[in-house]
């Protein structure tokens, strides 16, 4: 059945469906998009619908047809630190904004999926299962999602562990057990994992400035080799390799506010077992490249989302 009657019954010429994708994961961006589609005959794009009830592959064509036949596509995020600070949503409004100020024909009016007015920059109207009801907001549904999907493969890309590209972030069963192996990486939205008993302790900063750390190894195009190896003269948080050099790797993570820096850490002490262990790992392994004792820093807000990083080579 097609969605288009409810749109042009409207009268408005030059208007917006707007709708997000990745309200409801523990994990990475909230996305919202929004579309000025064109009634003529020749423009029409069959088989628009609720992105949740199309297949993946049926989405990524309509996407295209909505590329070439729309007056106007753009999409909008709102960060894991923004959904943590402001709430998801507060987020998402703001996702939503952004999608709308990006459009390239500025719309005249927005219709937005749902019961909670974003308070647009546009004036706008609500519309409960609009993307079960409107061609627009079912092609910004369509555009919402891919656009989340494409960056949670990317995201898998950077934390391979977690198999992102198959639950794209949401609690599914495989996610739990992934974060109960390996804890929580820094496009986890630690708000939503409460639930499931994760709270901001020194632990879970520990395990995110890790993965936040391991992110910067990898676009680096180092790779990681070893997380967390242990001897018994102490443990390595990070043993990276890049052809050249082998990297033995401390990472550091703290807070706002916190008054201790890296080198404060590493001490005299600390240099001494890493230099130990580096030693024991080398053995075991016949390695042959070069040995670099790094330091890399990741600063977390209070919220324990990843705010900055710093990566001293050579530190020692």
């Amino acid at each position: 059945m097609s969605l288009y009657p409810y749109d042009e019954g409207l009268g408005i010429e030059n208007f917006c469906g707007v709708d997000e994708a990745g309200r409801g994961p523990v994990a990475g961006d909230v996305y919202a998009g929004a579309v000025i589609l064109s009634f003529r005959p020749e423009d029409q794009i069959e088989g628009l619908n609720d992105s949740k009830k199309i297949s993946e592959k049926k989405r990524a064509a309509l996407y295209e047809e909505i590329q070439k036949k729309a007056v106007a596509y753009a999409f909008g995020v709102a960060s894991v630190e923004e959904i943590e600070t402001l709430g998801i949503k507060e987020a998402t409004f703001l996702a939503m904004q952004r999608a709308v100020d990006a459009l390239f024909v500025k719309p005249r009016f927005a219709l937005v999926d749902g019961s909670l007015n974003p308070r647009l920059s546009v004036p706008s109207r609500c519309l409960v299962k609009g993307d079960q009801t409107s061609a627009s907001i079912a092609a910004a549904s369509i555009v919402a999602k891919v656009e989340r999907d494409r960056y949670m493969c990317r995201m898998a890309k950077l934390y391979p562990d977690y198999q992102f590209e198959k639950h794209k972030g949401y609690g599914t069963k495989d996610h739990r057990q992934l974060l109960e192996q390996y804890g929580v990486t820094p496009i986890h939205r630690l708000s939503f994992l409460k639930k499931w008993g994760y709270e901001n302790t020194a632990k879970q900063h520990g395990v995110l400035g890790e993965a936040a750390a391991k992110a910067l190894f990898l676009d680096a195009g180092y790779q990681v080799v070893e997380k967390n190896y242990r001897c018994p003269y102490g443990e390595v948080d990070l043993i990276a390799e890049n052809g050249e050099f082998l990297v033995f790797c401390e990472v550091k993570t703290r807070t706002e506010g916190s008054l201790s820096t890296p080198k404060e850490a590493v001490d005299q002490k600390k240099r001494e077992k890493l230099t130990k262990t580096a030693l024991i790992y080398i053995s075991e392994h016949n390695v042959s490249l070069q040995p670099r004792f790094d330091v890399v820093e990741i600063l977390l807000t209070k919220a324990g989302t990843v705010k900055d990083s710093e990566w001293y080579q050579n530190a020692f």
